[in-house]
């Protein structure tokens, strides 16, 4: 059953760090469309306008006592009283510190041994604050427990290494990136399996949109072959809610899919389309030309086009209060590679750069506004997003990793 348009134009106060009510009012358009509310913002947002992101609390030191010097930090995670876990790749540890950001203590450390980590690649938090690491190097995911004592392996079995995050959710569960290789032609689709609370292996879920092919480019000769996406080409994108479903979508259109235990929940926005510039495409084909090159020499461009248009996002980012961040395209500019490497065939003098923008929806799908982060923000590792306050890794210019907490403020108005 289809019900027909409704059209709401509301008129909401938010207050967003700023200690005053904004007064806004998007325009929404719902639809029911069998068990899918749609959730459609024509215009407007909650805020009313834009938002920026404070830093109030920033956790790691040029240099000083180990315990803040930071070599790789793959994953962060934050509990209920605000104490700030950091997964250190490369030192294969994990440091806990308190809501103002003094060192607690360290978990895990090199090793094959109990609570060891041998090649770590992400961490997780179970509502429980049990710390979940996964270690591909030692087949298990090593759980560390609240007291210093507790230690549990559930063992599994990687079929590969994955750069993909660690999931739990809030009844305790953990999805971990896993393949199927029970397909006869060879094929390996992701799935990713899931674990009980207690470690019991439970099942294995395949991630939505696992049918949809993205454009490609090959090259082969030989017995040699290399694949790359075609450079802004819609792809599909997921993410394990905490609610314990995916939010998900085809990056060609401005439509995620909260797919909730009683229906699904549909987002979406009207926006105009970040340009591809021409140089920019040129760049980022001759790049490609490069990749496949280094292992097939000689391969040129025979793929279809690259868009002239971005797709309206490229990642979603679900919070601790169930919101949602959705990373839209920006237009990019051409800045010197500060890092161009001449002996590197992959480096290049110039270097195109978006600036990251997210547009943040309530978890009924109110779309609040769009968040502006500083330069110094990366959102990989995925950062961890609760009400008011942004959790995230930020790189100076020398390439020092801090944990900071910002705080979203709304832009003065006129």
């Amino acid at each position: 059953m289809r019900d027909s348009w409704v059209v709401v134009l509301s008129v909401a106060f938010a207050a967003c760090g700023t200690g005053t009510e904004v007064a806004a009012g998007p325009q929404v358009v719902t639809e029911t469309i069998g068990d899918t509310v749609v959730v459609r913002t024509l215009s407007g947002s909650a805020w009313g306008g834009d938002a920026t992101l404070v830093p109030e609390l920033s956790i790691g030191e040029v240099e000083g006592r180990d315990e803040y010097l930071f070599g790789r930090i793959g994953s962060i995670a934050v509990d209920d009283d605000r104490n700030v876990y950091v997964f250190d790749q490369q030192a294969r540890e994990v440091r806990v510190f308190d809501p103002a950001g003094g060192y607690m203590r360290t978990l895990g450390g090199p090793g094959q041994g109990p609570g060891e980590l041998q090649q770590p690649e992400a961490m997780a938090l179970l509502p429980d604050r049990r710390v979940v690491v996964r270690d591909p190097g030692n087949a298990r995911l090593q759980v560390y427990g609240p007291d210093e004592e507790s230690l549990e392996e559930w063992p599994y079995v990687p079929a590969f290494y994955s750069n993909r995050p660690l999931w739990t959710d809030d009844r305790g569960r953990t999805y971990v990136a896993a393949r199927d290789l029970s397909d006869a032609t060879g094929f390996r689709r992701g799935l990713l399996a899931v674990f009980d609370p207690d470690g019991t292996p439970r099942d294995t879920v395949a991630p939505p949109h696992g049918d949809f092919e993205a454009e490609t480019v090959t090259g082969e000769r030989d017995g040699a072959m290399a694949t790359y996406g075609v450079p802004f080409a819609p792809r599909a994108i997921w993410v394990v809610h905490p609610g314990g479903h995916f939010a998900s979508g085809i990056s060609s259109d401005y439509a995620i899919d909260l797919g909730l235990p009683d229906g699904a929940l549909r987002i979406e926005r009207t926006h105009e389309p970040a340009r591809v510039f021409p140089r920019e495409a040129d760049q980022a084909r001759a790049q490609t030309e490069r990749g496949i090159g280094m292992t097939v020499p000689g391969w040129t461009w025979d793929g279809p086009s690259i868009p002239d248009t971005k797709p309206p996002f490229t990642g979603l980012y679900p919070g601790r209060d169930g919101r949602i961040w959705v990373r839209v395209a920006t237009e990019a500019q051409e800045v010197e590679n500060e890092d161009h490497d001449p002996d590197s065939p992959l480096s290049t003098p110039f270097v195109w750069r978006s600036p990251l923008r997210f547009d943040v929806f309530e978890v009924d799908g109110t779309y609040l506004g769009a968040v502006n982060p500083p330069e110094d923000f990366t959102s990989n590792p995925f950062p961890v997003f609760d009400g008011d306050d942004v959790w995230a890794v930020s790189r100076d210019d020398l390439g020092i990793q801090r944990v900071v907490r910002y705080r979203i403020t709304l832009a003065p108005g006129p």
